[in-house]
């Protein structure tokens, strides 16, 4: 019973938005969450997998990595360090049926020594897997918390909304935090039709007073608020069409619920200024396509999202101005296949990042362009680099970022170092804020 109990708590911390019973995981309780994880998989996988016809596939896969961000330049706000480092792992439970119904759940689990705030445990996984035949198609459902993953752009997915982005993780945002959801799939040789119904929404956390790369004023995890009155508990619903006509693969996607993003209102404290997290209901339509040439790819990401908000500040209101917008992303990817004869692959991107809020946009892709080049060496140890730039179209603004990554003499160890330089940042540009955090990553895992 006391065991029971320990479960339900944990399980209540790593879902309950901060604002709601506090934050997502304190750093005291990780040995804790790590026992109750894994007691629980242990209990819980002898009974699911050994009746008669279950215990067909049981598998345990995962990562552990330590990492290190060093930040050559002084801090511009007090209490943040040029020094952060840290552990995670990431652990795959697999069951699986004769008849192919499985479960598959992931925890993860980060511990970082330089900032509380980015130690923390999330669900990325956790669902029941069944599927079967439905006419000349294939049916398949997912329930419980999973990751969903849209888009065809190199620089950032603007359609993919389903999941809630994990900043604390990365700040390129391609990181997902897992979420509760029944997804429904229906394909055929016309396409694929995705239904999704999600409640428990997962609101974004942010660094803490000694992070890196945060804003100026410090995000209140505590003073969420939601447009909904079921707040986090409001029935979002979303769906998706994929398909292809000859060279050409299209998305057709809708989303209608509570806003991933949420919008930041600045709250006066006697300890000073704050940002409290505020999540509208916005409805959001929109098409990812990908035209296939031989070696070339030409592709775009669009949406229109209504119900949001932009970065203008309406005082005697103290919120931030609505405004409903489009957004888009056109982009070109070509591949140099056995470069000067060798085994190497060049693969070049171009894309242009167009947002029509324009300078009010809550991000830093209001009119920007991205070029990047990612060489790989196609050697046993899976040798890779990459370099990009990002400049603005509207001012001076431009971040510098590398990549290298290979196997190390075992397949399961993998180096990974990657660096970003924020270069003559203008004061109106959103990520000013950010101006003297360019990084150094160091993370080396361990895949088991």
């Amino acid at each position: 019973m006391l065991f029971e109990k320990t479960q339900r708590r944990i399980l209540k911390n790593l879902f309950t938005a901060p604002g709601e019973g506090g934050k997502s995981v304190p750093t005291s309780t990780l040995p804790a969450i790590l026992a109750v994880v894994l007691g629980m998989l242990v209990s819980v996988l002898p009974s699911v997998a050994y009746p008669a016809g279950f215990a067909d596939e049981v598998d345990i896969s995962g990562r552990l990595s330590t990492e290190a961000w060093l930040y050559p330049q002084d801090a511009e706000y007090p209490d943040q360090r040029s020094y952060a480092g840290g552990l995670a792992l990431e652990t795959t439970f697999y069951v699986e049926n004769d008849e192919g119904t499985s479960i598959t759940v992931t925890p993860f689990l980060r511990y970082d020594a330089g900032d509380p705030d980015r130690t923390y445990g999330d669900f990325r996984e956790a669902y029941l897997l069944m599927y079967g035949d439905i006419g000349d198609g294939e049916w398949e459902l997912r329930l419980g918390i999973d990751r969903v993953f849209w888009g065809v752009v190199e620089l950032r997915s603007l359609v993919d909304i389903i999941n809630q982005t994990d900043v604390i993780e990365h700040p390129n945002e391609k990181i997902k935090m897992g979420q509760p959801m029944a997804h429904f799939t229906w394909s055929g040789d016309w396409g694929a039709l995705e239904l999704f119904a999600m409640t428990w929404h997962r609101a974004r956390i942010y660094p803490g007073p000694r992070g890196r790369q945060r804003y100026e004023f410090i995000v209140d995890q505590d003073m969420i608020s939601y447009e909904s009155g079921a707040k986090k508990w409001h029935i979002d619903l979303a769906s998706r069409y994929s398909g292809s006509l000859g060279p050409l693969e299209i998305g057709l996607s809708l989303f209608n619920g509570t806003n991933r993003e949420p919008t930041l209102l600045p709250i006066f404290l006697d300890s000073g200024l704050v940002l409290a997290p505020h999540y509208e209901k916005i409805r959001q339509f929109g098409v990812d396509a990908q035209l296939t040439r031989g070696s070339l790819l030409l592709k775009l990401e669009g949406i229109y999202r209504a119900g949001a908000r932009n970065s203008r500040y309406i005082q005697h209101l103290n919120t931030l101005e609505e405004e409903d917008y489009i957004a888009f992303i056109l982009g070109s990817e070509y591949t140099l296949y056995s470069i000067l004869g060798s085994n190497s692959d060049l693969v070049l991107f171009a894309e242009w990042a167009y947002d029509g809020r324009g300078r009010w946009a809550t991000n830093a892709f209001e009119n920007d362009v991205f070029i990047a080049a990612r060489l790989g060496l196609n050697d046993p140890q899976s040798t890779e680099f990459v370099l990009s730039v990002l400049g603005s179209l509207n001012k001076s603004s431009r971040v510098v970022a590398g990549e290298f990554k290979r196997r190390l003499s075992s397949d399961n160890w993998l180096l990974h170092i990657e660096t970003s330089a924020f270069l003559d940042i203008d004061e109106e540009d959103f990520i000013y804020y950010v101006r003297r955090d360019s990084y150094v990553k160091i993370n080396l895992g361990y895949s088991f």
